[in-house]
């Protein structure tokens, strides 16, 4: 396991990568948080583009450094563009990221989660406790897209358990939010400490993580630190947020995270982050 100390130096060296390369980061992503996920990326300082029709699909993915899928507003006409991007990205050796949102909760989203696994090779899934537990094949309960409270209440040997098989078992980085994050590549594992109440009452903050991730994924191949790095930013842009701005109310906090992220640095990182 790394020390607290070296987690945050590779993650605040990743973040200086991202803002000198600036790389493409290609989103299939849900329309309610759509706008959100290429502004968090924009202040990141990665380049957002956001493309769903199978027409192009792929042919944007051919051009990106990274790709982040999520399945939040599914509806058929994507799932095929996923997939053409994904085995795309596959073809590539690009990263691609899977943010499996309310998997778990019907038939429909359970099928298609089971055939993006199938048929493309996932970098890093990241998703809530429930989420991640349905998707390992262990007794779940969702509650729409977020974790129940049965689910989020597990202890962290228990939710690092429960990483660490999956991760394995599907060959990538699983990384597991919520109160404390536990990130591992099989591995490897990281538990992070960062984060504010208030970001549950943001819609889209799981989303945004996911594009992080996926901006953080494409400058580097140690996709562990990768996903360490987008779930850490946010963690510690929510605290600054809720500071700066969370006395004003919901509105003016959602705001404030992508004002922190753009001004997130190394020194902030090193400074703030909670890693173990």
């Amino acid at each position: 396991m790394y020390m607290n100390n070296e987690i945050v130096i590779k993650v605040g060296k990743l973040l200086d990568e991202v803002r000198n390369k600036k790389p493409l980061v290609h989103n299939i992503t849900n329309y309610v948080t759509v706008n959100d996920c290429a502004n968090i990326l924009l202040a990141l300082g990665a380049s957002p583009i956001m493309a769903d029709d199978i027409k192009e699909a792929a042919d944007i993915t051919k051009i990106s450094s990274a790709l982040v899928i999520n399945i939040g507003t599914l509806n058929e006409r994507t799932i095929e563009s996923m997939i053409a991007s994904g085995k795309k990205a596959n073809e590539l050796n690009l990263p691609v990221v899977f943010d499996p949102v309310g998997a778990g909760a019907s038939e429909f989203r359970n099928a298609t989660t089971k055939r993006i696994l199938e048929e493309v090779k996932i970098s890093v899934l990241r998703g809530n406790m429930s989420e991640i537990k349905f998707i390992s094949g262990l007794k779940s309960t969702t509650k729409g897209v977020d974790a129940s409270e049965s689910d989020t209440n597990i202890g962290n040997d228990e939710g690092i358990n429960v990483a660490k098989n999956l991760a394995t078992k599907l060959n990538c980085t699983v990384a597991i939010t919520g109160v404390t994050d536990i990130i591992s590549d099989g591995n490897r594992v990281a538990i992070l400490e960062n984060g504010d109440k208030m970001l549950a009452n943001v819609t889209g903050t799981g989303c945004m993580t996911s594009a992080l991730v996926g901006g953080f994924c494409g400058v580097g191949s140690d996709y562990f630190i990768a996903a360490i790095g987008g779930i850490m930013s946010m963690g510690i842009c929510g605290e600054i947020a809720s500071e700066n701005a969370g006395q004003i109310g919901i509105g003016s906090f959602h705001i404030a995270i992508i004002d922190a992220i753009s001004n997130l640095n190394s020194e902030i990182i090193s400074n703030m982050g909670k890693a173990q």
